[in-house]
């Protein structure tokens, strides 16, 4: 059933408001978005994605979204205005009295009234009774999705998949994940040492540790890098991020774009550079991997260091993992999911960690069934 004008109540829970909206099947040609004056800025930007689709968006305030008397009082004097136009109540959104009152309303004058399963990303018709659900189309990209979080995409890796030299390479560094794991340290060590010269040299340990030599020559096979005497010099900036971790990311990138048509992945990215405003101050996150299926976002942080063996909660390990719990909240909401994927294995109290805020782990020996460890993932 399409109707031409939807009333939805804005919160901090943005896709269940967005993802009917951009339904060609269902999307209405006008959105009247309840909002309480706290809720203005998320307001702001639900509706740069509404506009985009070119649906109108109007607001109708409250001032109080716990008050259910108040809200009936606004919700009645809303359909009187619009009562020359059909209009549904999108009932997902909103404080818990913001739905009642309005579910109330719209149920009381006969009006269409449904909810958005977070889960199954369906339609379930609350009124009229017997009308059948309905699946949604997916059809939110990345940045759009991050915009309705009050996020703009500044930057984004290539789209294209992994080359085959490179991924030749990743997958003979995987294939042999125990003899490599020292020596990748050791390798990620000198590559940041580079960051501005392009070049570092090894030490007199390092020039004998076989490991360590064979992995070079990997990389110098692909042309990232060369070693002459004990002078290791990178290609340019971009051989040189790729040796010190990029090729991770990339190898992730590329066991996700394998997935996409079988799994039903409906956009992925990869090294993105996104902005938000916090207290009118700008900041900045990179995201090495994230996707979306079923309109729900998934982010990957791809870490190839050895972190340290401090369990407290300023360690790196653990620093990692609360930038990307806090990164899935902000930018995903509470259907969001996350995982860290390490080439080395994570001390058991990064793991504890990991497990009560709920991010996944894939690392060291479980990379060599890293796609098959996604599929599950995200089913």
């Amino acid at each position: 059933m399409k109707v031409p004008v939807h009333l939805i109540l804005i919160s901090a829970q943005a896709v269940p408001n967005i993802t009917p909206l951009l339904d060609d099947a269902f999307k209405p040609g006008k959105v009247i978005m309840l909002v309480s004056r706290d809720m203005q800025t998320r307001a702001d930007w639900l509706e740069a994605v509404i506009e985009k689709r070119g649906i109108d968006a109007q607001r109708w305030l409250i001032d109080d979204p716990w008050d259910i008397e108040h809200i009936q009082s606004r919700v009645i004097d809303l359909l009187g205005a619009q009562a020359e136009q059909a209009i549904a109540l999108n009932a997902t959104g909103g404080t818990k009295p913001m739905s009642i009152a309005a579910y109330e309303i719209f149920r009381e004058f006969g009006y269409p009234i449904f909810y958005v399963h977070p889960e199954q990303d369906r339609i379930i018709w609350m009124y009229p009774p017997q009308q059948p659900s309905q699946a949604l189309a997916d059809r939110i990209k990345l940045p759009e999705f991050f915009q309705a979080y009050g996020a703009t995409v500044t930057g984004q890796g290539g789209k294209l998949g992994v080359p085959p030299a490179y991924r030749a390479l990743t997958e003979d560094i995987i294939s042999r994940i125990d003899q490599y794991e020292k020596a990748l340290g050791t390798l990620n060590f000198r590559a940041a040492r580079a960051e501005r010269s392009l070049a570092t040299e090894l030490n007199d340990y390092e020039m004998r540790n076989d490991d360590l030599l064979q992995l070079i020559e990997l990389f110098e096979s692909a042309g990232l890098l060369a070693l002459e005497k004990n002078r290791l010099t990178f290609r340019d900036e971009d051989a040189r991020f790729f040796v010190n971790g990029g090729w991770l990311e990339q190898h992730v990138y590329g066991q996700c774009l394998n997935l996409k048509k079988s799994a039903g992945i409906q956009d992925i990215g990869r090294s993105i550079e996104v902005e938000r405003l916090h207290k009118n101050q700008p900041v900045r996150n990179e995201i090495d991997v994230a996707l979306l299926k079923d309109n729900r976002l998934y982010l990957i942080e791809c870490k190839t260091k050895v972190f340290n063996g401090n369990h407290a909660v300023h360690s790196e390990g653990a620093q990692t993992l609360y930038k990307l719990d806090t990164l899935k909240d902000l930018l995903g909401g509470l259907q969001a999911r996350a995982m860290l994927i390490s080439f080395t294995q994570p001390k058991k109290h990064d793991l504890q960690r990991a497990g009560d805020l709920g991010i996944a782990v894939c690392s060291h020996r479980d990379l060599l069934n890293l796609k098959e460890k996604l599929r599950a993932w995200i089913r």
